[in-house]
């Protein structure tokens, strides 16, 4: 199944897929991207759905049945609430304070610190303290050692073609050229003793990769970059 000239879902490791779409938003198009796990169940865990079209909807059918969906911070929820009348019958799972914020989508359960037993035997995950207009809750799959992140961090090296208001919005925020958190999401950060907890416990997984919602993805070097990235904070 493809979507336009690129298939729909594309694999990265074993048991893990990414859907990569535009998002045109008031800074430009920063793009999206889906991330998708296959449980050892069979069933689909969907971290930060994009818009469910039928590409979309075809690609994850053949994967398997979608039994989990994610919100993982408190603002990739833009297409929850469309997903949701495309598989109702998954499991929806809102970062803390998602709900209080998004009442109109029925999300079943809030995100925490230890990983639900419905995926825990594949991914484990950590709520991110200390930026409470985000509470990012960060994932790590396991078997193919990859940490799944949101808005933690933007990967836009200088080569990357994006439209100019996004080159302006990443120029401005210090997020072209380079791994890392931008400069509007540091000055978010309110606990940095809480932060650091945070970041020191992703620190200890094994993971080799890295997924972002906005960029390119880490596929060698990533723990150091990871490290590096927020050292100031460590």
């Amino acid at each position: 199944m493809t979507y336009g000239s690129t298939p729909a879902l594309r694999s990265i490791g074993p048991d893990i897929w990414i859907a990569d779409r535009r998002l045109s938003l008031a800074v430009g198009d920063i793009g999206a991207r889906m991330t998708v796990i296959r449980l050892p169940t069979q069933g689909l865990f969907v971290h930060s759905p994009v818009l469910p079209d039928e590409a979309t909807r075809n690609a994850l059918n053949e994967l398997g049945p979608v039994v989990a969906v994610v919100a993982p911070n408190k603002t990739h929820h833009f297409f929850v609430r469309r997903f949701h009348a495309v598989f109702p019958t998954a499991q929806y799972w809102a970062a803390p304070g998602l709900r209080q914020k998004r009442r109109d989508i029925p999300f079943d359960h809030t995100l925490g610190d230890e990983a639900p037993t419905l995926w825990s035997a594949h991914i484990q995950q950590c709520h991110v303290r200390g930026i409470p207009l985000l509470e990012e809750v960060v994932f790590f799959h396991v078997p193919s050692k990859t940490l799944i992140l949101t808005d933690l961090a933007f990967n836009f090296p200088l080569n990357r073609s994006v439209d100019w208001r996004a080159k302006l919005f990443l120029r401005l925020n210090g997020a072209m050229g380079r791994f890392g958190p931008h400069r509007l999401l540091r000055m978010l950060i309110r606990d940095r003793q809480a932060f650091a907890q945070s970041i020191r416990r992703i620190l200890a997984w094994d993971f080799d990769a890295v997924v972002v919602s906005h960029g390119d993805l880490l596929t060698t070097g990533a723990k150091q970059a990871v490290y590096q990235a927020f050292a100031r904070w460590l």
